[in-house]
Protein backbone atom coordinates (compact mmCIF):
# COMPACT_ATOMS: atom_id res chain seq x y z
CA UNK A 1 0.00 0.00 0.00
CA UNK A 2 1.15 3.24 -0.79
CA UNK A 3 1.69 5.41 2.24
CA UNK A 4 0.62 9.01 2.30
CA UNK A 5 2.58 12.09 3.31
CA UNK A 6 1.74 16.23 2.69
CA UNK A 7 2.93 19.63 3.59
CA UNK A 8 0.54 21.45 5.49
CA UNK A 9 0.57 25.32 5.42
CA UNK A 10 -1.36 28.84 4.25
CA UNK A 11 -1.12 29.57 1.94
CA UNK A 12 -0.07 26.88 0.15
CA UNK A 13 -0.06 27.53 -3.61
CA UNK A 14 3.75 28.58 -3.43
CA UNK A 15 4.72 25.01 -2.15
CA UNK A 16 8.12 22.82 -3.36
CA UNK A 17 7.44 20.39 -0.83
CA UNK A 18 5.19 18.05 -3.47
CA UNK A 19 7.76 18.60 -5.93
CA UNK A 20 10.83 17.63 -3.64
CA UNK A 21 9.25 14.67 -1.97
CA UNK A 22 8.03 13.25 -5.41
CA UNK A 23 11.70 13.40 -6.27
CA UNK A 24 13.47 12.13 -3.24
CA UNK A 25 11.05 8.75 -3.33
CA UNK A 26 11.97 8.36 -7.36
CA UNK A 27 15.39 8.44 -6.79
CA UNK A 28 15.33 5.99 -3.25
CA UNK A 29 12.36 3.77 -4.64
CA UNK A 30 9.89 4.66 -1.90
CA UNK A 31 6.16 4.06 -2.09
CA UNK A 32 4.84 6.96 -1.22
CA UNK A 33 2.33 9.86 -2.47
CA UNK A 34 2.92 13.32 -1.34
CA UNK A 35 0.50 16.50 -1.34
CA UNK A 36 -0.52 19.65 -0.36
CA UNK A 37 -2.97 20.78 2.17
CA UNK A 38 -4.73 24.32 2.69
CA UNK A 39 -4.81 24.48 6.54
CA UNK A 40 -7.81 25.79 8.58
CA UNK A 41 -7.18 28.60 10.43
CA UNK A 42 -9.38 27.66 12.78
CA UNK A 43 -9.59 23.98 12.81
CA UNK A 44 -5.64 23.55 12.36
CA UNK A 45 -5.44 20.21 14.84
CA UNK A 46 -8.56 18.74 13.28
CA UNK A 47 -6.89 18.69 9.84
CA UNK A 48 -3.86 17.14 11.24
CA UNK A 49 -5.87 14.49 13.02
CA UNK A 50 -8.07 14.03 9.96
CA UNK A 51 -5.47 13.36 7.99
CA UNK A 52 -3.79 10.99 10.57
CA UNK A 53 -6.69 9.21 10.99
CA UNK A 54 -7.05 8.70 7.30
CA UNK A 55 -3.82 6.51 7.78
CA UNK A 56 -1.21 8.63 6.58
CA UNK A 57 2.28 8.42 8.20
CA UNK A 58 3.68 12.35 8.60
CA UNK A 59 3.28 15.77 7.75
CA UNK A 60 5.40 18.85 7.01
CA UNK A 61 4.43 22.20 8.26
CA UNK A 62 4.94 25.41 7.15
CA UNK A 63 3.52 28.71 7.93
CA UNK A 64 1.52 29.68 10.31
CA UNK A 65 1.41 26.44 11.51
CA UNK A 66 4.13 25.32 13.38
CA UNK A 67 3.74 26.53 16.70
CA UNK A 68 0.34 25.24 16.89
CA UNK A 69 1.88 21.83 15.64
CA UNK A 70 4.63 21.76 18.33
CA UNK A 71 1.80 21.87 20.65
CA UNK A 72 -0.14 19.00 19.39
CA UNK A 73 1.90 16.57 19.83
CA UNK A 74 2.53 14.63 22.20
CA UNK A 75 6.32 13.61 22.14
CA UNK A 76 8.88 16.09 20.79
CA UNK A 77 12.51 16.03 20.06
CA UNK A 78 15.21 18.75 21.43
CA UNK A 79 15.89 20.41 18.63
CA UNK A 80 11.60 21.16 18.16
CA UNK A 81 11.50 21.70 22.15
CA UNK A 82 13.72 24.50 21.85
CA UNK A 83 12.38 26.02 18.32
CA UNK A 84 9.18 26.01 20.68
CA UNK A 85 7.80 25.04 16.93
CA UNK A 86 7.90 22.15 14.33
CA UNK A 87 8.29 21.24 10.65
CA UNK A 88 7.91 17.62 10.59
CA UNK A 89 5.30 15.53 12.05
CA UNK A 90 5.13 11.49 12.45
CA UNK A 91 2.23 9.23 13.29
CA UNK A 92 3.41 6.05 14.85
CA UNK A 93 2.21 3.81 17.66
CA UNK A 94 -1.08 5.83 18.15
CA UNK A 95 1.29 9.02 18.51
CA UNK A 96 2.03 12.55 17.49
CA UNK A 97 5.86 12.92 16.75
CA UNK A 98 7.05 16.58 16.62
CA UNK A 99 10.70 17.58 14.80
CA UNK A 100 12.22 20.62 13.68
CA UNK A 101 14.79 20.36 10.93
CA UNK A 102 15.05 23.76 9.90
CA UNK A 103 18.30 24.22 12.04
CA UNK A 104 20.03 21.41 10.81
CA UNK A 105 18.94 21.47 7.33
CA UNK A 106 20.55 25.07 6.94
CA UNK A 107 23.60 23.78 8.97
CA UNK A 108 24.19 21.15 6.37
CA UNK A 109 23.42 23.91 3.16
CA UNK A 110 26.06 26.07 4.35
CA UNK A 111 28.68 23.66 5.46
CA UNK A 112 28.26 20.55 3.05
CA UNK A 113 27.11 22.45 0.02
CA UNK A 114 28.59 25.44 0.70
CA UNK A 115 31.90 24.58 1.99
CA UNK A 116 31.81 26.96 4.55
CA UNK A 117 32.71 25.04 8.34
CA UNK A 118 31.29 27.56 11.05
CA UNK A 119 33.94 26.06 13.07
CA UNK A 120 35.57 29.03 14.84
CA UNK A 121 34.56 32.11 12.66
CA UNK A 122 32.36 34.65 14.05
CA UNK A 123 28.14 34.15 12.57
CA UNK A 124 25.81 36.91 12.55
CA UNK A 125 22.14 36.30 12.54
CA UNK A 126 20.01 38.98 11.21
CA UNK A 127 16.41 38.09 13.63
CA UNK A 128 15.23 36.30 15.86
CA UNK A 129 12.37 34.42 15.13
CA UNK A 130 11.42 30.64 15.10
CA UNK A 131 13.83 29.49 12.16
CA UNK A 132 16.62 31.38 14.05
CA UNK A 133 15.50 29.65 17.51
CA UNK A 134 15.47 25.93 14.98
CA UNK A 135 19.10 26.93 13.87
CA UNK A 136 20.51 28.34 17.43
CA UNK A 137 21.61 24.71 19.13
CA UNK A 138 22.73 23.26 15.64
CA UNK A 139 25.01 26.55 15.02
CA UNK A 140 26.35 25.95 18.22
CA UNK A 141 27.38 22.44 18.08
CA UNK A 142 29.30 23.88 14.69
CA UNK A 143 31.88 25.34 17.22
CA UNK A 144 31.66 29.23 15.75
CA UNK A 145 33.87 32.02 17.75
CA UNK A 146 30.97 33.90 18.32
CA UNK A 147 27.43 33.45 17.50
CA UNK A 148 25.59 36.95 17.31
CA UNK A 149 21.64 37.45 17.06
CA UNK A 150 20.45 40.62 16.25
CA UNK A 151 16.93 41.79 16.25
CA UNK A 152 14.81 44.75 16.62
CA UNK A 153 13.17 43.50 19.64
CA UNK A 154 16.49 42.60 21.90
CA UNK A 155 14.38 40.97 24.77
CA UNK A 156 13.02 38.45 22.29
CA UNK A 157 16.38 37.14 21.63
CA UNK A 158 17.56 37.76 25.04
CA UNK A 159 15.25 35.39 26.02
CA UNK A 160 16.69 32.28 23.70
CA UNK A 161 20.04 32.99 25.04
CA UNK A 162 18.88 32.59 28.18
CA UNK A 163 17.51 29.71 27.38
CA UNK A 164 20.29 27.95 25.63
CA UNK A 165 22.81 29.47 28.36
CA UNK A 166 26.15 29.13 25.99
CA UNK A 167 28.79 31.44 26.39
CA UNK A 168 29.56 31.65 22.75
CA UNK A 169 26.00 33.12 21.98
CA UNK A 170 25.59 36.75 22.37
CA UNK A 171 22.96 39.02 21.42
CA UNK A 172 23.00 42.59 20.29
CA UNK A 173 21.24 45.70 19.05
CA UNK A 174 21.38 46.88 15.30
CA UNK A 175 22.88 50.05 16.28
CA UNK A 176 25.19 48.05 18.61
CA UNK A 177 26.81 46.55 15.05
CA UNK A 178 29.13 49.13 14.46
CA UNK A 179 32.53 48.00 14.30
CA UNK A 180 32.02 44.59 14.73
CA UNK A 181 33.33 41.72 12.17
CA UNK A 182 31.77 39.07 10.74
CA UNK A 183 32.71 35.85 8.54
CA UNK A 184 29.50 35.27 8.32
CA UNK A 185 26.30 36.86 7.96
CA UNK A 186 22.72 35.10 7.77
CA UNK A 187 19.41 37.28 6.92
CA UNK A 188 16.44 35.22 8.82
CA UNK A 189 14.44 38.67 8.93
CA UNK A 190 11.49 38.86 7.04
CA UNK A 191 12.74 42.13 5.38
CA UNK A 192 13.00 40.24 1.82
CA UNK A 193 9.80 38.79 1.43
CA UNK A 194 8.82 42.73 1.51
CA UNK A 195 11.77 43.58 -0.62
CA UNK A 196 13.04 45.47 2.24
CA UNK A 197 16.39 45.51 3.89
CA UNK A 198 17.30 45.20 7.76
CA UNK A 199 18.32 47.84 9.23
CA UNK A 200 22.26 47.42 7.98
CA UNK A 201 25.01 49.14 5.90
CA UNK A 202 27.49 48.06 3.98
CA UNK A 203 30.28 48.48 6.27
CA UNK A 204 29.10 45.05 8.26
CA UNK A 205 30.38 43.11 5.45
CA UNK A 206 33.40 44.10 5.20
CA UNK A 207 35.15 40.63 6.15
CA UNK A 208 32.68 38.36 5.36
CA UNK A 209 33.08 35.59 3.56
CA UNK A 210 29.16 34.31 2.82
CA UNK A 211 25.90 36.23 2.91
CA UNK A 212 23.08 33.90 3.21
CA UNK A 213 19.46 34.88 2.89
CA UNK A 214 16.68 32.31 3.95
CA UNK A 215 14.53 33.84 1.53
CA UNK A 216 14.64 31.48 -1.71
CA UNK A 217 13.10 31.89 -5.30
CA UNK A 218 13.65 35.79 -5.42
CA UNK A 219 17.25 36.71 -6.77
CA UNK A 220 19.02 39.33 -5.67
CA UNK A 221 17.15 40.46 -2.32
CA UNK A 222 18.00 43.73 -1.28
CA UNK A 223 20.20 41.89 1.98
CA UNK A 224 22.21 40.19 -0.75
CA UNK A 225 22.47 43.24 -3.39
CA UNK A 226 24.29 45.11 -0.73
CA UNK A 227 26.32 42.03 0.54
CA UNK A 228 27.52 42.02 -3.52
CA UNK A 229 27.90 45.83 -3.99
CA UNK A 230 30.42 45.69 -0.17
CA UNK A 231 32.23 42.95 -1.79
CA UNK A 232 30.71 39.24 -0.47
CA UNK A 233 32.37 36.57 -2.40
CA UNK A 234 30.09 34.61 -1.76
CA UNK A 235 25.94 34.74 -1.78
CA UNK A 236 23.50 32.46 -1.41
CA UNK A 237 19.52 32.20 -1.03
CA UNK A 238 17.58 29.58 1.04
CA UNK A 239 16.90 26.60 -1.45
CA UNK A 240 19.46 24.91 -0.22
CA UNK A 241 18.08 24.48 3.24
CA UNK A 242 14.60 24.39 1.40
CA UNK A 243 15.49 21.18 0.25
CA UNK A 244 18.25 19.98 3.19
CA UNK A 245 15.46 20.04 5.81
CA UNK A 246 13.14 18.48 3.29
CA UNK A 247 15.78 15.21 2.91
CA UNK A 248 15.92 14.85 7.20
CA UNK A 249 12.16 14.58 7.25
CA UNK A 250 12.07 11.77 4.51
CA UNK A 251 14.76 10.18 6.19
CA UNK A 252 12.79 10.48 9.62
CA UNK A 253 9.83 9.04 7.85
CA UNK A 254 11.61 6.43 5.33
CA UNK A 255 15.09 5.73 6.47
CA UNK A 256 16.95 6.49 4.08
CA UNK A 257 18.57 9.39 2.67
CA UNK A 258 17.99 11.21 -0.40
CA UNK A 259 20.87 12.61 -2.17
CA UNK A 260 20.33 16.54 -2.73
CA UNK A 261 22.18 18.18 -5.59
CA UNK A 262 19.93 17.29 -7.96
CA UNK A 263 17.33 18.32 -6.30
CA UNK A 264 19.03 21.80 -5.13
CA UNK A 265 19.99 22.04 -8.70
CA UNK A 266 16.66 22.11 -10.34
CA UNK A 267 15.32 24.10 -8.04
CA UNK A 268 17.63 26.77 -8.37
CA UNK A 269 16.95 30.35 -9.59
CA UNK A 270 20.31 32.34 -10.51
CA UNK A 271 21.34 35.19 -8.06
CA UNK A 272 20.77 38.54 -10.45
Amino acid sequence: MTDRYAVIGRPINHTKSPLIHGLFAEVTDQDLAYSAIEGSLDDFAGDVRRFRDSGARGMNITAPFKLQAFELAEARSERATLAKASNALKFENGKIYAENFDGIGLLRDIEHNLKQPLAGRRVLVLGAGGAVRGAALPFLQAAPSRLVIVNRDVGKAQTLVAELNNPLLEVCSYEALAGQVFDVVINATSASLTGELPPIDAALFGQVQLAYELAYGKGLTPFLRLAQSAGVPLLADGVGMLVEQAAEAFAWWRGVRPETRPVIDRLTIPLV
